[in-house]
């Protein structure tokens, strides 16, 4: 990893970090302050909203302005929400925080993606830099809260939020020295389309629904076990380390994915991945011991780590290179999408059909999705 990519990854720590501390912090503080949980949960769902609704024009305005502004901004943004709530620490203004940092985090995300992207010479360099970018969020989403809850826990929520406000800074002082990519020019006779536009080629529409697939199994996972720990009888803190699990694997499979990425194919890793997590999906339910559902975890963990990079080296292969912002803007919007919907969805159908039930189904559908992995091209 060269330092021109440290410093990309460092800046987006930084923002995201921000907003990874926020969402922990205010939440805490509208419970105790008397808020109820369903209130709490329409602040948590801004953090996700947001992305919905800004990242195609985040995604055209890093297609015109490259890594630079679009990340100067994102710090503004991120220490704006992060500095409201600390000065005004009730809940509308935490809500107005949580769109704000949410905002920030997904504008840098979409700028930060499409400036390495661009910046990889080639397939194997693409699948490289994507799983060394993947390690920063598994990061950020730890240092994040760790920080906001060890400081509230001796100063405050005020001196927490302040803390979380000054750490975008440190994004721009990282990013700053970033040398820009050339523009890069539309193909003469070119009309500017819209970015639905990309839903028009087969292999994108493909990546996208393989993507949500696996995207939603991650969202499965984080809602559904905590319910099925709770029917186990398992305590609060084996619940939360059979998610840690999940975490620690996912980020050092990426750790290890720049060591083997000249090897691997990305259809080859994303269908072996679906395949893996329907396996993985269909024992899970018959788990009894905190033991067997934490190596379920750790085994899906690795199979769902290694999927991002794969998905972001194959978008950059088979969008146009002048639509690369765009084009990480659609996935962001259908992933955050997803976060929203699919954990109320799951509620629902776990009333009906049991947990068990959501496991097998969301299992079943990923294992026949496995024929659309296997299909994904990259070649021109």
């Amino acid at each position: 990893m060269n330092r021109e990519l440290a410093r990309v990854i460092a800046g987006q720590v930084c923002i995201h970090a921000c907003m990874a501390g926020t969402r922990m912090a205010a939440p805490l503080l509208a419970l105790r302050q008397g808020y109820s949980a369903a209130a709490v949960g329409i602040m948590l769902a801004l953090f996700a909203l947001t992305q919905v609704f800004l990242s195609l024009p985040a995604g055209r305005f890093a297609d015109r302005h490259g890594l630079r502004l679009p990340i100067g901004l994102a710090a503004v943004a991120a220490f704006a929400g992060a500095a409201l709530a600390a000065a005004f620490p009730v809940l509308p203004v935490l809500c107005l925080s949580a769109l704000l940092t949410g905002g920030a985090t997904g504008a840098a995300s979409i700028a930060t993606q499409r400036h390495v992207g661009r910046a990889a010479e080639n397939p194997t360099q693409l699948k490289q830099v994507f799983s060394w970018l993947s390690i920063g969020p598994a990061f950020s989403n730890f240092i994040g809260p760790f920080c906001a809850g060890l400081v509230i826990d001796h100063g405050g929520f005020r001196l927490a939020f302040l803390l979380m406000a000054l750490v975008p800074v440190f994004a721009w002082v990282f990013v700053r020295k970033v040398h820009e990519l050339p523009p890069v020019a539309r193909p003469a006779g070119e009309q500017p389309g819209k970015a639905w536009d990309l839903m028009r080629e087969p292999m994108f529409r493909r990546l996208l629904l393989v993507n949500w697939f696996l995207s939603s199994c991650w969202d499965v996972h984080t809602f559904v076990v905590p319910v099925l720990g709770n029917e186990r009888g398992l305590s609060a803190s084996v619940i939360g380390s059979i998610l840690g699990a999940f975490a620690v694997a996912a980020a050092a499979i990426r750790v290890l994915l720049p060591l083997i990425a000249s090897r691997v194919r990305e259809r080859t890793v994303i269908t072996g991945a679906m395949a893996a997590t329907a396996l993985v999906f269909a024992v899970y339910p018959l788990m009894r011991s905190a033991l067997s559902m934490g190596a379920c975890s750790v085994l899906l963990g690795v199979a769902l780590g290694c999927v991002q990079p794969m998905v972001m080296s194959t978008l950059h292969q088979i969008t146009p290179e002048h639509r690369h912002g765009e084009a990480v803007a659609l996935r962001m919007m259908a992933i955050n999408a997803s976060s929203v919907a699919m954990p109320m969805l799951f509620g629902l159908a776990g009333a009906v059909i049991g947990i068990a039930g959501v496991f097998w189904f969301v299992g079943a559908t990923v294992g026949l999705g496995t024929r659309l992995a296997w299909g994904l091209r990259t070649e021109h």
